[in-house]
């Protein structure tokens, strides 16, 4: 069976959702599919993320992450609050262990003032009295806007809204390849898609070579854990972090605090074997062992950004006792056909909304410039 869209998001995680709603807000009258393979929306990386809403103080001022953090933090927070989702405003503090730790914290401080964040500096003794259970080295920042809420609640809402306002959401249906300019085929068929939206998550990469994209670009999967230690009221009330190795993509193991007030220590973010590698042998893809294999050994011979410090201290981490005691930028391509999310890393969760007006943003300037004799009819005739 053959059907025909104007817009086809391919994967149903927070990005693609954020993005179909964007689309459809600005395209009433296009139609709007999104196509995902799991029963429902936000099972992968969407659903499984740690659900805290990032300030947005971690990353340089000229990155896309710093920008969407900031606002995607207040545009998150006010949503759930509109639909009375659930979110523990719990704030954050990220705490020196050693005072050669202060010029790092310094550039956060820097960090979190050039992007317009609100953060606070606080002594040691400022620090202990509001939150007991933490200690730091020196000063600590204090971040009043960090919040976590359900990620798969939030997915869930997220995706109601946008079946609610017209958005056709296949679900149990996966991307299989590419047929000609416009045909997709799926595991029910095949659908003619007027602009294809890769948001595909672990499988990004392997969607957009097929339209030509990601040429030099693979996925290499890392996995978080967490630890849940016995209640026994010694846990923080609010996010305690370390203050972060800035050269590494990774905010080091910290306490969080979920949004129905238990607390967790973790993640670890440990090489996984295989792109849908969350636990045991679940999922298991002998081929994809072999070619991330390959790959991490690559970078392991090479130690191609630090990778042999950074995968053996993650590893580490991967006992009790060092768990306790202890990507760069968004990167997107397309053309007029197709647009791909090749890299939407930590905090995509929080970055959603901006991400998604950033999107289509990119989609729409792609449009434009095809020639007037090639048709992009979902654009025009929109609005």
């Amino acid at each position: 069976m053959s059907e025909t869209t104007d817009f086809l998001i391919v994967g149903g995680g927070v990005i693609g959702v954020a993005v179909a709603r964007e689309l459809h807000r600005r395209h009433p009258g296009a139609s709007v599919t999104i196509l995902e393979k799991e029963a429902s929306c936000g099972l992968h990386a969407s659903g499984r993320n740690s659900g805290v809403l990032h300030a947005g103080f971690y990353y340089t001022a000229d990155s896309l992450k710093a920008r969407f953090s900031r606002d995607g933090n207040r545009e998150l927070t006010e949503y759930c609050l509109e639909r009375g989702l659930r979110i523990n405003r719990c704030g954050k503090l990220v705490v020196a262990r050693s005072e050669g730790e202060q010029a790092a914290l310094e550039e956060l401080f820097r960090r979190a003032r050039t992007n317009g964040v609100e953060v606070e500096r606080l002594g040691e003794g400022e620090t202990a009295r509001l939150e007991p259970t933490a200690r730091t080295v020196g000063e600590a920042l204090y971040s009043p806007t960090t919040s976590t809420v359900e990620p798969r609640e939030v997915v869930a809402s997220l995706a109601r809204d946008a079946a609610g306002r017209g958005v056709e959401i296949r679900t149990g249906e996966a991307y299989l390849g590419r047929e000609g300019d416009r045909a997709i085929l799926t595991s029910r068929g095949r659908v003619s898609a007027g602009y294809l939206v890769n948001a595909a998550g672990l499988y990004a990469d392997r969607v957009a070579r097929d339209f030509g994209f990601a040429s030099g670009h693979r996925i290499l999967p890392f996995k978080g854990l967490y630890l849940y230690p016995a209640g026994d009221g010694r846990a923080p009330r609010m996010h305690v972090y370390p203050v972060p190795a800035l050269d590494y993509p990774f905010l080091g193991v910290h306490w969080t605090a979920t949004v129905d007030g238990r607390t967790k220590i973790g993640p670890t973010a440990i090489p996984a074997l295989w792109r849908e590698h969350y636990k045991g042998l679940a999922n298991f893809r002998p081929r994809e062992l072999v070619e991330i294999g390959m790959r991490e050994a690559d970078l392991w011979l090479r130690d191609s950004f630090g990778f042999r410090r950074l995968a053996w201290q993650e590893i580490q981490k991967r006992s009790k006792r060092r768990l306790v005691s202890r990507a760069r930028d968004f990167r997107t391509e397309g053309d007029a056909l197709s647009f791909h999310i090749l890299n939407a890393v930590s905090p995509a969760f929080t970055c959603a909304f901006p991400f998604a007006r950033h999107v289509a943003d990119e989609i729409e300037a792609l449009v434009e410039r095809v020639p007037k004799t090639v048709p992009a009819p979902m654009l025009e005739s929109s609005g």
